[in-house]
């Protein structure tokens, strides 16, 4: 994203478009804890798509139910319904229920919509228009009756295009579900009543039958993360809206069968890159690390996506597009990082050569000094040799973990280039290192190796493939990433971990085993600050680099005390990480 005149830092940039985006949302709502994921990225391709469709979610909030229509949505997606399929009649859908009621009371929205309709209909006019795909040709015919106000069509099209238009009527949220469900089923899949029934058995499930939902349909490659993500969500808030108010302290937790569980390795492999780790190795770690509240987790070591790829599903490509869009945000601040990584790694390099300098000083044995023998039987003082010592050991070895979960999706372009800043400083300084992202997918937690601690600088550049996605168990890849820190012969350790201070892991439950609590808020807070603290009591010096949101700063000084560092501007990283590594290194 390009700076603006010179005013914005592309984060700057961003973070104010992801504000105007949302203020139109709550605006358009009427509703200010509102709430909906926005399509930041989607705005370097067309500004008027991304603000469209903040309107129409806001508007569809604002007239219908979002908690209605989402549930509906989640309950057919669980009956075996197509996710990319229904998505798309259901925007479609939204959009018809919502135009003349918000165009009445914006004037402004309509040409807003017109343009964003020419921009889908220029991109995706090639992919909608395919002759086998019914449902993109009624969306062709609804875009160009939205630019213009006609559309020619053949007459099966017309057909469910005029049914679609008749919804700017819709009434209730009722409505727009029932029009979604009909279009879904003639559509898309006829078969799909024939083998699961109607609307009043997709209404028909229950809380019940989403907790024991094996979750297996959604291992395989077509798998949207994002929807599996907002599945479990949903599932949640069904869960404590219809089971008695003793159950709610279950709500982070989904059952998952035995067919599922099994699946489940696979599944990892296939959207986080096979292991470099080999099952014995593997299996001999997670006995020894993943005790107590991290019982019944795993840990997942790879090299990423990217460089161990099992086939190039959706995954892999998103992972190269993140890459792609990372090294664009580093060359847009590649002044501001150079300067950042010179003077990081002087400032260590200067420290370290002080503390390696010789330190002379008079002694009674040693390498005699003939200016000073006439003192023999002269005088009581015996120090006639001078003697030399190294003042310290710059023995150093530093770890990098970095929270790679989905809360940092909408700053993962800076935290890539924060975390590669910090490792080519470290480079430059000589410091052997080693980085890690972490995040964690039902019971595993995935340790992202980028860099080993005897690689070259070449190695550094790998930051850049930092991708986030799923959730966040912050003690248990402290105490990964330290086994392999306390291992090394080094006599000073440090581990430097990159966090949003949001400790917060959706628990999978399986059948047979010790449940831990759900790993959140003040309870995951508190498990993430005592391995900190345990860590400190084993001889590692631990540095929490603070990229969160302000409001999670209480919990990142509750998890690291004061040794920790906030960074508001990447120009200071240098500056502010550097005087405690300097610190460290002084003291050591």
């Amino acid at each position: 994203m390009q700076e603006q005149s010179g005013r914005y830092t592309a984060e700057e940039y961003e973070y104010e478009l992801q504000n105007r985006m949302k203020n139109l949302l709550w605006t358009v709502s009427g509703d200010y804890e509102l709430d909906v994921e926005l399509d930041i990225r989607s705005f370097q391709r067309s500004k008027y798509i991304s603000l469209y469709d903040a309107v129409k979610q806001g508007a569809f909030a604002r007239y219908f139910s979002k908690d209605e229509f989402g549930l509906y949505l989640v309950k057919k997606l669980y009956l075996g319904a197509d996710e990319q399929a229904l998505s798309r009649l259901a925007q479609m859908c939204v959009d018809q229920a919502v135009v003349d009621k918000v165009t009445r009371e914006r004037k402004g929205v309509a040409s807003l919509r017109r343009k964003a309709f020419e921009d889908i209909l220029e991109r995706d006019f090639h992919r909608l228009s395919s002759p086998g795909d019914l449902a993109g040709r009624v969306k062709i015919a609804m875009l160009q009756e939205g630019i213009d106000g006609s559309y020619t069509a053949e007459r099966r099209v017309r057909e469910q295009a005029e049914e679609l238009f008749s919804l700017r009527d819709a009434k209730d949220t009722m409505e727009v579900i029932r029009r979604v469900d009909g279009f879904y089923n003639r559509l898309v899949d006829p078969e799909f009543e024939t083998a699961h029934g109607g609307l009043s058995e997709v209404l028909a499930v229950t809380a019940e039958d989403l907790k024991k939902f094996d979750w297996q349909d959604f291992l395989d490659e077509t798998a949207a993360e994002s929807t599996l993500e907002e599945m479990m969500r949903q599932a949640d808030s069904l869960l404590s809206t219809e089971e008695e108010e003793g159950k709610k302290k279950r709500a982070g937790r989904i059952l998952v069968n035995e067919e599922a569980a099994q699946k489940m390795h696979s599944y990892i492999e296939l959207h986080f890159g096979t292991s470099y780790m080999d099952e014995l190795e593997q299996n001999r770690i997670n006995r020894r690390i993943c005790r107590g509240v991290h019982g019944d987790c795993k840990l997942y070591f790879t090299d990423g996506i990217i460089q161990n790829y099992v086939r190039q599903n959706n995954t892999y490509v998103m992972a190269k597009r993140t890459f792609e869009m990372n090294q664009r945000f580093y060359r847009q601040n590649a002044r501001v990082s150079r300067h950042n990584i010179n003077e990081l790694g002087d400032i260590l390099k200067r420290s370290l050569q002080v503390r390696n300098e010789e330190d002379h000083y008079a002694a009674s044995y040693g390498t005699i000094v003939p200016a000073r023998l006439w003192k023999v039987g002269r005088s009581e003082d015996a120090r006639l040799f001078i003697k030399e010592t190294r003042r310290h050991n710059s023995d150093f070895v530093v770890d990098v973990l970095i929270d790679a979960s989905g809360s940092q999706r909408s700053r993962q372009h800076m935290v890539a280039l924060q975390g590669y800043i910090l490792s080519a400083a470290l480079s430059r300084a000589g410091v052997p290192h080693r980085v890690f992202g972490f995040c964690t997918f039902w019971d595993h937690t995935v340790m992202r190796r980028f860099r080993e601690y005897d690689e070259g600088r070449e190695a550094d550049w790998r930051l850049m493939e930092f991708t986030s996605s799923s959730n966040n168990r912050d003690g248990l890849a402290l105490r990964a990433s330290a086994d392999g820190l306390l291992d090394r012969p080094e006599e000073n350790k440090v581990l430097i971990v990159l966090s949003d201070g949001r400790p917060n892991d959706l628990v999978v439950n399986r059948p047979n085993v010790r449940n831990p609590s759900v790993y959140t808020g003040e309870y995951a807070v508190k498990d993430t600050a005592a391995e900190v603290r345990r860590l400190r009591s084993q001889g590692i010096a631990v540095l929490g680099v603070f990229a969160g949101e302000e409001q999670d700063l209480p919990a990142e000084r509750r998890i690291f005390g004061k040794d920790f560092a906030y960074i508001r501007d990447i120009s200071t990283f240098a500056h502010v990480v550097g005087r405690y590594l300097k610190k460290q290194v002084d003291d050591q």
